[in-house]
């Protein structure tokens, strides 16, 4: 994003609220014999019981805050960006330190930490602050962030990338890579993934476990033992998440595949530059539209002996020729991957209708990762390079046959850092007043938090690992897939360990009450449904993925009926 922008969505976030609600007031300096200045604010929490309603509280004394639904509703809006961009942040720091650093104890120990720290925040923040009573308030809002995220995760994006990963299924249901004729067959058409990633959700599906433990006296009406069996999945969930940490350090196979998620988006970017810069003309034209001409020049400009396909040994020497800046990139791996994505016949070789069509793919996912992360112009195809050459600038893992080499690990390495201090900065920063913004807007509508936080919190927080997972499915191709399948269940072993650790840890040390046995209840059910779903199988039909969208609102209808029906909250 711009400058700009940023500058005007802070101006904005302080400044909408008074619109909103805001009020020439006295200063309050005239009463004591002071000038008679006025100024625009907010009214305070006592200036608002003087009018004989509730007040709200500044966060941190000076951010706004507002008793309205519609300002409420912007501060939401605008909070819940800026801990978007804090997410962004971490993960573009993360996947850099990884790939210089490669896979090892900072891989496993503490990036998959960094990556849940939003969540994280949120939930902490819900229950620290205030008495004990707002405490036990506003932690519904960690509760729904907690909940809402693992569902929508299971839900929502995975069966989202069902849909656009969805290939053509051969007579013996194995998918055919590339290859999407079968329009909308429920049963004709699927996604396969590999046995990793039905590893990844054997662990989502053992991660369930501190859950089932603090529910132990609910289940069975016991009349004490709440505060022990709270401590005892603290315990048990930070022990899982030592455990998942260390098993990547040992077993790295997680770190790789998410090391090479990311690794793989660099030989685009920078093929695509090239073309950009060396070909005649644009490869997109003033209105953002594809140069098809043009894309063709390209291919006549590869295909040497004009016989109307590029063979490998073309493709391998324009790769060649690119300068990829401080990579030193094998040629021969480069162009296998360019040979996977276009060669949808896979007669080991492209023609030209396979060429643009393979194309006009990498500019579609090009330009909706540039415009997913609030930065489109133009000049997007240079953004997109620069950004994936920092994410991708290389591993120090020499035993990867990659034949990658870094020019400037030390830049990197700081340049990571710094994200990743923004990043946690931001998240530490902003956390607090969105969670209030929920509160305040759930006080404002009579909606209860729960629901609010929900439905809308995991978009600040999953929104941009959403967006790449589904761009990235959309290659159609098992190896990509199993790549995002794996971060998705990566994800929720993470919210399972880490965040419920943080949330049982409040609980436990401000004394609040355990009363959340609906909003566990859906967590199990979805857990358990897509683990045991997507841990003994590798092929997926279409029709699986309205199993999982059916998931979501079933969860949002179980938790309303069991508190507000049959009474468990």
């Amino acid at each position: 994003m711009a400058p700009p922008l940023r500058l005007l969505l802070l101006v904005l976030v302080f400044a909408a609220p008074l619109l909103a609600h805001g009020r020439l007031v006295s200063d309050g300096l005239a009463a004591s014999g002071g000038a008679n200045a006025t100024v625009l604010r907010l009214p305070s929490s006592s200036a608002a019981e003087a009018e004989g309603g509730m007040g709200c509280e500044m966060s941190y004394g000076f951010l706004p805050c507002t008793t309205t639904a519609g300002g409420n509703l912007f501060l939401v809006l605008a909070y819940g960006f800026l801990m978007f961009k804090a997410a962004t942040y971490l993960s573009s720091g993360s996947e850099m330190l990884l790939q210089i650093l490669g896979p090892g104890i900072v891989g496993g120990l503490f990036l998959p930490i960094l990556g849940a720290l939003p969540d994280a925040m949120l939930i902490l923040f819900s229950g620290l602050s205030g008495t004990r009573e707002v405490a036990q308030s506003q932690i519904l809002i960690g509760m729904g962030l907690l909940s809402g995220s693992t569902v929508m995760l299971l839900t929502l994006l995975w069966g989202s990338c069902v849909i656009v990963g969805k290939c053509d299924l051969s007579e013996n249901s194995t998918t055919i890579d590339s290859q999407d004729t079968q329009v909308f067959s429920l049963f004709g058409s699927g996604v396969s993934t590999d046995v990793y990633t039905s590893y990844a959700a054997r662990i989502m599906a053992i991660s369930v476990l501190p859950f089932i433990i603090v529910q132990i006296p609910q289940t069975f009406k016991l009349h004490s033992g709440h505060r022990i069996t709270v401590l005892l999945g603290f315990i048990v969930a930070a022990l899982l998440l030592l455990s998942y940490c260390l098993y990547q350090i040992f077993q790295p196979w997680i770190q790789r595949r998410r090391l090479e998620y990311s690794r793989r988006k660099h030989v685009m970017s920078g093929l695509l530059r090239h073309a950009q810069m060396h070909v005649f003309g644009r490869l997109l034209d003033d209105n953002g539209r594809p140069n098809v001409p043009v894309i063709e020049k390209l291919f006549h400009k590869i295909d040497l002996d004009n016989d109307g396909r590029i063979e490998q040994g073309e493709l391998q020497a324009f790769i060649v020729g690119i300068n990829f800046e401080d990579i030193d990139w094998d040629s021969n791996l480069a162009a296998n991957q360019v040979m996977n994505d276009f060669d949808t016949s896979q007669n080991n070789s492209i023609e030209k209708d396979e060429f643009v069509n393979g194309m006009l793919r990498w500019l579609g996912e090009a330009k909706r990762s540039v415009v997913a992360s609030g930065a489109y112009s133009k000049k997007f195809l240079h953004d997109f390079h620069e950004r994936t050459r920092d994410e991708h600038n290389l591993l120090l893992d020499k035993d990867e046959e990659d034949g990658e080499a870094v020019g400037n690990p030390s830049w990197i390495c700081i340049k990571a850092i710094l994200l990743l201090l923004l990043g946690a900065a931001m998240a530490a920063a902003f956390a607090d007043p969105l969670v209030d913004a929920v509160h305040n807007f759930s006080n404002a509508t009579h909606i209860p938090s729960f629901f609010i936080s929900f439905i809308a919190m995991p978009l600040a927080t999953n929104s941009s690992e959403a967006v790449s997972a589904i761009i990235f499915a959309s290659r159609k191709k098992k190896r990509t897939l199993s790549l995002t399948f794996s971060e998705v269940y990566g994800g929720v072993t993470m919210n399972n360990t880490l965040c419920l650790a943080v949330f049982l840890a409040l609980v436990y040390l401000r004394g609040l009450t355990w009363d959340f046995s609906s909003e566990v209840l859906v967590i199990l059910l979805v857990c358990i449904i897509m683990g045991l779903f997507t841990s003994f199988r590798t092929k997926f039909r279409l029709w699986t993925c309205f199993v999982a969208f059916l998931l979501y609102p079933l969860s949002l209808i179980i938790v309303y009926i069991l508190d507000f029906k049959f009474g468990w909250s």
